[in-house]
């Protein structure tokens, strides 16, 4: 693959040169070539958090789990790098609302919309508004047609290229 090509989505493949740096860090970290979840909070600085706080960390771990066997190998993890350091916004946007749609039924509705902003407190302790008050001032301007759901993949696209 060279340097130029693409891959799924039009996004740059990481170039192989890069990938090798990453491989034998990768294998040097975790010999079993798996990263466990707490290997995962471990690298990322991620101890001792409160209960909303670790749920949101295991939520973003489960999204890089992509074959969903507890462990993220290294296929699992180059594509989360080059995700974060390469991925297009819409690429981002799409595997953040995959994050955040926890019920997977295609749109963030009150509660979901109520656990990111619980996590993102927890996470960067901003007290301003509570969370819950903070999601009422959101949810209310988003919901457009009082459907309970606040906004669809399709709309948060849409949304964003205006």
């Amino acid at each position: 693959m060279g340097n130029n090509e693409s891959i799924a989505g039009g996004q740059k493949a990481v170039p192989a040169k890069e990938t090798y740096v990453w491989y034998k860090k990768f294998m040097r970290e975790y010999p079993s070539g798996l990263q466990t979840l707490h290997e995962f909070k471990t690298l990322l600085g991620l101890q001792g958090l409160n209960q909303k706080a670790n749920q949101h960390v295991d939520q973003v771990y489960n999204t890089f789990d992509m074959n969903k066997d507890g462990f993220i190998d290294f296929l699992e993890f180059i594509a989360a790098i080059n995700l974060v350091v390469r991925g297009k916004m819409e690429q981002k946007l799409k595997w953040y609302f995959k994050l955040y749609d926890a019920d997977g039924n295609g749109s963030i509705d009150k509660k979901e919309l109520l656990n990111i902003f619980m996590a993102v407190q927890a996470l960067n302790g901003q007290q301003t508004l509570s969370p819950e008050e903070f999601t009422n001032l959101v949810f209310h301007k988003i919901d457009k047609n009082n459907d309970g759901k606040a906004i669809t993949l399709l709309g948060l696209t849409f949304f964003t290229k205006k």
